[in-house]
Order: structure tokens, then C-alpha cells, then sequence
């Protein structure tokens, strides 16, 4: 199970966010069979999205994040809920690209740098909010920050890694780290934010070090007091089930929900793009659900 922490400076005007992803990025590693480079890039921004969702101030709330670059990659999507579980995919889990000339996984390269970065946020009852920025690099981590700054004039710091072994791919680390201003920060303490951040190693030479991710808050906020707010575990979580695979269905005719199965096996079969589960429902219980569409479009 991975970590979490929240933190905030001793002036209240600074908001720290430090996760282990690991176990987070390794399962969505096994469930998608991601590249290497595409391992990176799903993982930075699940890592990003949780620490983000853990940032809501409504219980309840979630948040999605998509990013298309016009990359091989394709789409690229993480869903968080305000406790920071999180769950995403790629489009094409295989695409990966040859390592840069700095030793370095070709992040940006696949996810491309030519399109938007998304942000869809639902509160407890539902109600949406989406908002847009131009995709910066495609290296995951400058795009977010890019999104709050544009988008909600919020200055943000947002720092995310994932360390695969080269010799075994499945072993991995990653985490985050996230600082956003609060109301009333100053220019002094942004000044010094911006120079701790770009002072600090990267967080996976961090974690690899065996630095804790309390380790890690000390150090994008030297200088500056803070205290611990809360410690959580956070985990890769998927809530589909066969009853929202029916809610979904429900939005078709009541026609076309009749012709899904296939003639062979007789039944019809729905795959979640985040966990990978299946759900098959037969000839009749498709029929009984046309019914009742039908049923409840006359009494419209």
C-alpha cells in the first residue's frame, strides 16, 4: 500500500503534498502490460492526479485529468477521488519510443506536445467543472503546473517520477510531490519555493536514496516551518461494476441494446479501460433491460 501526506507552512500560505506511487504505478503497469516510456507516462500522471485529488476540498468530489499530445501514445487518463485513490490507461499500452539522447525515457516524445491538458472535476453532487490548457511538453509534471497557473492562477510546483530497473522492468519506483500557494503567500516565500525546486533531486533519486516522503517535504520547504496535516494510504481503485455497464447500456435504443450480443456465444461482453474486468451479459438479460428502457420511455 502506498503513502500520502498533506502539509502546510507555519504562515498558512503554502500547501505541500508528497506521495509514494509505487504500488499505485506497478499495478497499473500489470493491468495495462505498459512499455517502458508508456509505464512513465501513465504512472506521472496517475501520480499527479492523486496528489491533485487529495488536494479537493469536498469530500466526495473526484477529478479526471486527460491529455492528448497527438503522440503514439494516444489519450492518456487518470481519475482520482478526494482520498487520492486513483486509476487511468493509455490508448496504446505497446507504443514506446527509443531512449533520448540523455539516457533518458522519451516521455514527451510519446505523449506528444501538440494538444490539451483537461482537467474535470465533479463535486459530491455531481456538479462539473472542466477546464483547459494548451499541453506544455508532454512530460506530465510542467503540463499540471502549466494548468493551475493558466487556468486558476494558482503558482504551483509539481514534481513527478517513475524509476523503472532496466534489467526488470517490474520493478519500479515512483511518487510526487506537489506545493501550491494559498491565499495571502508572499513573493519573498515564492521566491524561495522556486529556489528550493530547483535545488531539490528528482523524486525517484530521492526515494531510491531511501528518503521518506517527509524527507521529501523538508526539502522543497527549506526555510520554510510546516507542519504535518495528515497520513493516509492511497491505493490504484476502480469502482465499475455490472450494474454501471447496464446504467450505460440504458443510454442506448432499446433496439440496439437488443442486437449486442454476439450470435455466436450468445452474450454480449464489456471490458473496463481501467481495471481490465470483464462483464458479460447474456441474450436474455439484455432483452429484460431493452424492456425496460422501453418500459420507461412510454411513461416519459
Amino acid at each position: 500500500m502506498d503513502r500520502m501526506i498533506r502539509c502546510i507552512t507555519k504562515s498558512g500560505h503554502l500547501m505541500a503534498c508528497a506521495v509514494d506511487s509505487t504500488y499505485m504505478v506497478a499495478t497499473a503497469q500489470q493491468i495495462h502490460a505498459t512499455s517502458p516510456t508508456a509505464t512513465a507516462a501513465l504512472g506521472r500522471l496517475l501520480t499527479g492526479t492523486s496528489m491533485m485529488g487529495a488536494m479537493l476540498k469536498d469530500k466526495g468530489a473526484t477529478l479526471q485529468i486527460k491529455i492528448n499530445g497527438g503522440g503514439p501514445l494516444g489519450n492518456v487518463v487518470a481519475i482520482a477521488d478526494d482520498n487520492g485513490n486513483c486509476r487511468g490507461y493509455v490508448d496504446h499500452p505497446e507504443a514506446d519510443l527509443p531512449i533520448r539522447a540523455d539516457g533518458k525515457l522519451d516521455v514527451g516524445g510519446l505523449v506528444g506536445h501538440d494538444g490539451m491538458v483537461t482537467v474535470m472535476r465533479e463535486d459530491k453532487e455531481h456538479a462539473p467543472y472542466t477546464g483547459q490548457v494548451k499541453l506544455l511538453s508532454g512530460e506530465i509534471a510542467e503540463d499540471l503546473a502549466t494548468y493551475y497557473a493558466v487556468s486558476e492562477q494558482i503558482p504551483t510546483v509539481c514534481a513527478l517520477g517513475v524509476l523503472e530497473n532496466k534489467e526488470n522492468t517490474e520493478q519500479l519506483l515512483a511518487g510526487g510531490l506537489f506545493v501550491q500557494a494559498l491565499p495571502g503567500v508572499t513573493q519573498e516565500e515564492l521566491n524561495l519555493l522556486e529556489k528550493n525546486a530547483s535545488q531539490i533531486p528528482a523524486v525517484t533519486e530521492m526515494l531510491s536514496q531511501g528518503l521518506s516522503i517527509e524527507d521529501m517535504c523538508s526539502k522543497i520547504l527549506i526555510g520554510m516551518p510546516f507542519e504535518k496535516l495528515d497520513e493516509y494510504p492511497v491505493s490504484y481503485a476502480c469502482d465499475c461494476s455490472k450494474e454501471r455497464v447496464e446504467r450505460a447500456f440504458s443510454s442506448l435504443k432499446p433496439a440496439e441494446i437488443r442486437t449486442l450480443a454476439d450470435d455466436k456465444s450468445g452474450f454480449a461482453e464489456a471490458r473496463c479501460n481501467y481495471c481490465g474486468r470483464k462483464y458479460r451479459f447474456t441474450s436474455a438479460e439484455l432483452n429484460t433491460l431493452a424492456d425496460e428502457v422501453e418500459k420507461s420511455q412510454k411513461n416519459l
